[in-house]
């Protein structure tokens, strides 16, 4: 029996993708289509499932709200889980009235999932509370997107003008001198505070704050343009002693993160730059992919009892290996009595979640040093040592062990290849838009990012773009590039890097 659809209504929020509800997630992880406005933030389709359906609206709302509402009612007759993502709330200026009452006509199942509003998120971001009690116990929302000269206009702004407390404008950006003279014409102070956010939440945001008098003036002199929400009152004074957002230290810097999205990465390295302030462009070079041949693995599993040490380079490297390891082996047991060596913190913690101790950790990820490290914990001569890594990784280490006697086995547990889904347009916005760093966590997401971009004129293109390596591994194929990396992690890890780009902040 074909399954009956249904569409859900979901508020994608202001622009932070951490302000989505639970809810909209939830649904999101399960649907078949995503239909999208230009505005929602477009990391949120990475929580849809990859096979799923995305159709975007538009820029600057190019399909009909016609052509919306029968793509809604189509998909869902068809028996599909459709998710309208939907800017802020789908009830607040997003005609998500009309949606609805057209599927509840169709005899069409839906739901509508609440967003934050950018009515509340924006101000908040730009730290200003709409109601405080030693100023206003009331908020007047209404869009400026009407001209105030035109005898049609719904907004009575003689009657606005006297309304008390906080006024929230959306919209209003295109006639701004115009209703700001008219506030001031119908008996409001020009005195009074106004502040406008452009693209409230998000890591671009700028915000501006002047007087109903200067602010259109002054919003020109700082080219603000759509998305924006203005916020005029006494509240606005609060700005300079509750501005949290814009303070943090990555604040106003782009920067993009090239590493693979996998399950290896947590806490992800964008999330923990984000919450530092950062406007961070996800352009993953490579993905995580099976190595091209299995017979090495196939023999490795069978021999597990036989290694002395097993060595773990990466995070990427534990995860793949016991994916591969719990397809043949029901018991961790069967791992055998070998010693077990991860290098770096992070591969470290990948391992102790699967309650496996942690033997030794190099200090140092370079071949030479891992090797050293080794052999001052115990002689390796004659030792049997299976390293567990990617396909194609650098020669040294395994070099290095078998001169000081060691038996070597190199199991490619994964490889990297490159990564061509781009569902976000990140790349495309890159090329366009520039940023201020590029991250880099391995060779490969250099050699991989260079293929797609050409990095060097990339850098012509934007001199201001500075690139951040994870280690000495990292900036050798930076430099093979005939590029200098601005910054290199003392500490190979992602806390290292985010540790060296604050302190090239300060």
């Amino acid at each position: 029996m074909k399954s009956k659809g249904a569409v859900y209504l979901v508020g994608a929020g202001p622009g932070d993708a951490g302000l989505l509800t639970l809810r909209g997630a939830e649904l999101l992880r399960r649907a078949d289509v995503v239909l999208y406005d230009s505005l929602v933030n477009r990391d949120l389709l990475r929580v849809a499932p990859p096979s799923a359906e995305f159709i975007a609206r538009g820029k600057n709302m190019a399909m009909p709200q016609e052509e919306i509402i029968a793509l809604l009612i189509d998909r869902a007759r068809a028996g599909k889980c459709v998710v309208r993502l939907k800017g802020g709330d789908p009830y607040i200026f997003g005609r998500g009235g009309e949606e609805a009452e057209a599927l509840a006509a169709a005899k069409i199942h839906f739901e509508v999932v609440p967003g934050v509003s950018s009515v509340v998120a924006a101000p908040n971001y730009a730290g200003i509370p709409l109601t405080h009690r030693a100023h206003c116990s009331s908020f007047t929302v209404f869009t400026g997107h009407e001209n105030p000269a035109d005898a049609a206009t719904d907004l009575r702004y003689d009657q606005i003008a006297k309304i008390p407390g906080t006024k929230v404008v959306l919209m209003g950006t295109e006639h701004l001198d115009d209703w700001t003279k008219s506030l001031i014409a119908h008996g409001m102070s020009p005195d009074t505070p106004v502040a406008m956010v452009h693209w409230g939440t998000m890591g671009k945001q700028k915000s501006v704050s002047g007087s109903l008098a200067t602010i259109a003036a002054l919003a020109v002199s700082e080219k603000i343009s759509p998305p924006v929400l203005t916020v005029i009152g006494d509240v606005v004074k609060l700005r300079k002693k509750l501005n949290w957002f814009e303070e943090r230290p990555f604040f106003g810097r782009r920067i993009v993160v090239t590493r693979a999205l996998g399950k290896a990465d947590a806490p992800s390295l964008p999330k923990r730059l984000a919450e530092l302030g950062a406007d961070v462009l996800e352009v993953p070079a490579i993905r995580i992919a099976l190595p091209t041949d299995h017979n090495d693995i196939v023999d490795g599993l069978l021999e597990l009892n036989a290694y002395d040490w097993l060595v773990f380079t990466s995070a990427n490297g534990v995860v793949a290996f016991f994916d591969l390891f719990f397809k043949r082996f029901k018991d961790l047991r069967d791992l055998g009595g070998a010693r077990i060596a991860a290098v770096g913190p992070a591969t470290a913690a990948k391992l102790r979640e699967l309650h496996l101790q942690v033997d030794l950790m190099p200090n140092e990820a370079l071949g030479r040093k891992i090797a050293e490290a080794l052999a001052k914990f115990e002689s390796v001569e004659n030792l049997k040592i299976c390293l567990l890594r990617a396909e194609a990784a650098n020669t040294d280490l395994p070099r290095a062990l078998e001169e000081f006697g060691a038996i070597v086995d190199d199991i490619a547990v994964y490889r990297t290849v490159a990564e061509t889904e781009d569902p976000a347009g990140a790349g495309a916005d890159l090329l366009e838009h520039g940023a201020d760093w590029v991250t880099f966590t391995s060779g490969s997401t250099v050699e991989h990012f260079h293929a797609r971009f050409d990095l060097p004129k990339l850098t012509k293109k934007f001199p201001q773009l500075k690139l951040a390596s994870i280690g000495p591994e990292t900036s050798k194929a930076i430099r093979a590039l005939g590029l200098t990396p601005a910054l290199e992690a003392k500490e190979h890890t992602t806390d290292g890097l985010i540790a060296e780009l604050l302190r090239a902040e300060k």
